[in-house]
């Protein structure tokens, strides 16, 4: 059976006695097994980041920039490879893949750019003699711990500026479908980084803890549940660590009576059942104004859910794979039964659906659900499965406090042809991240990512500028060069530019 190990030190590591299963989702069989780390192999990862980040923290941002660059080059080579590996393990469509890593490689592009967006900033002549300037520096070792359901977007979201800015990096991806985070590590080594600037440990809440317990660990980035995002983020700050941890979403789709539904069909089919709605910025909720415009959209939708079609993660025809395990499919599945049971209606029930020749598969058939109210558990919770839940707005006053008022604030979409409307929801919804006739919003990398509410915790977003100010601090200097020729004497004044 094929291991996956710890990649320390630009090698891979024999793996430890305990072990974790890696499931082929779209035939039910375990294909792989990968070892789960300890706090004693953290401690060797963190001993050689140490020992290799303070000489590439001194290397000058335009060599950093290079390694960079050829690191993008090698990503783009293996792109087909990589995809093939990560649908193998995760179960999303091959090409649904391919946008995972494309992702996050432009977060490697936008780190391209280093040597322009590190620069600080200079002020001469700021009082008498004096002059001011700001520079930002590396934090020394950060650290990531990223989700399943992205296994290479999310870890360059992370080191790509981590390592870009001067840092040493120790990713611990899912469990689940670890080996495509391995593979990034060994194209980094090959693009000219240094062994151990890099380093993947692999592990389950023992790992977690040693993380965020370290304390040569000066930063710690984590996408993942909202439950574990807060437990990171409130270990991690009560240790003195720098932490973002991005948590659940519950995004909502507000389709305005002037919409284009056939439009609006389109980008849900996709949004909400892509990728098997195994995405943080899925759109689980679609929310018609106006009965009117629940019932047409709803008359639109049935026939296009039908027409999906599901399929192994290898099959160029499919819409979407299976999800990522057996107790994942039991955990959608419950989902539907407690939306029926809270009084939800099935208009399109996905549960038991069996793709013929892979009936072990992890599948889940597209659901679509009417009739979901705000009080229902079906609705506050994340489902993370390929459900569609509508829930009917009266007006666009309700349609605006629905998303406002909910837990998660990650992403929001609204779809019209209003200016008004979409201008004046931009500006009121309580969410961080808005689509206006665009259904999935993640910015493009050199914004960037983060929600509200339980969604996100931390002061600073992924990626952009925003991950820069993340992975530095800065340091202003304020320095003046006297000619000797004055004598001002003591002053207990506190000083001022005037």
């Amino acid at each position: 059976m094929r291991q996956v190990d710890h990649f320390l030190a630009g090698g891979v590591t024999a793996a430890p006695v305990r072990k974790h299963q890696i499931w082929n989702p779209s035939t039910g069989e375990i294909q792989a097994e990968v070892g789960l780390g300890d706090a004693a192999l953290l401690e060797k990862a963190v001993a050689t980041a140490k020992e290799v980040q303070p000489a590439w923290a001194a290397t000058n941002p335009q060599k950093r920039a290079r390694v960079m660059f050829r690191y993008k080059e090698l990503i783009e080579a293996n792109m087909q490879d990589l995809a093939e590996l990560l649908s193998s393990e995760h179960g999303k469509v091959v090409d649904d893949a391919k946008g995972d890593v494309q992702r996050g490689l432009e977060v490697i592009e936008f780190a391209c750019g280093i040597p322009q967006v590190l620069k600080g900033d200079y002020t001469q002549g700021a009082g008498p003699g004096i002059d001011v300037y700001s520079m930002r520096q590396p934090l020394g070792i950060g650290a990531g711990i990223t989700p399943f359901n992205f296994p290479a977007m999310i870890p360059m979201w992370m080191f790509g500026m981590a390592i870009a800015t001067g840092n040493a990096f120790i990713l611990k991806p899912s469990e689940r479908d670890p080996s495509v985070p391995v593979r990034l590590a060994e194209l980094f080594v090959e693009a000219g980084a240094p062994e151990g600037l890099l380093q993947v440990v692999h592990g389950d809440k023992e790992m977690v803890d040693a993380i965020l317990d370290h304390e040569d660990i000066a930063a710690v980035s984590f996408v993942g549940s909202s439950d574990i995002a807060h437990y990171v983020y409130k270990r991690g700050v009560a240790a003195g660590k720098r932490i973002q941890a991005m948590g659940g979403a519950k995004n909502h789709g507000i389709v305005m009576p002037d919409a284009d539904l056939d439009q609006v069909v389109n980008d849900l089919s996709g949004a909400a059942f892509g990728s098997a709605g195994e995405r943080c910025m899925a759109l689980p909720v679609v929310v018609p104004v106006g009965e009117d415009t629940a019932e047409r959209l709803r008359e639109k939708l049935i026939p296009a859910i039908h027409a999906l079609n599901v399929g192994v993660s290898n099959d160029p025809d499919a819409h979407y794979g299976p999800v990522v395990t057996p107790e994942h499919k039991a955990r959608v599945e419950g989902w539907i039964d407690t939306a029926e049971k809270e009084g939800g209606e099935i208009v399109v029930d996905g549960r038991g659906f069996a793709l013929q020749g892979h009936e072990k598969g992890f599948f889940v058939g597209p659901t679509l659900i009417d009739h979901v109210k705000p009080h229902m558990e079906s609705y506050k919770e994340e489902i993370f499965g390929p459900v569609l839940q509508i829930v009917r707005a009266a007006d666009f006053e309700e349609a605006v406090r629905l998303p406002s008022d909910h837990q998660y604030g990650n992403g929001v979409a609204i779809f019209t042809r209003n200016g008004h409307a979409a201008r004046e929801f931009a500006n009121r919804v309580n969410v961080g991240m808005v689509g206006i006739n665009v259904p999935i919003p993640v910015p493009v990398a050199y914004h960037s990512f983060g929600g509200w509410k339980r969604s996100g915790f931390g002061d600073t977003d992924q990626y952009g500028m925003e991950g820069l100010k993340f992975w530095t601090k800065a340091k202003k200097v304020t320095q003046r060069w006297p000619d000797g020729s004055a004598d001002d004497g003591n002053s207990f004044i506190i000083p001022t530019m005037g």
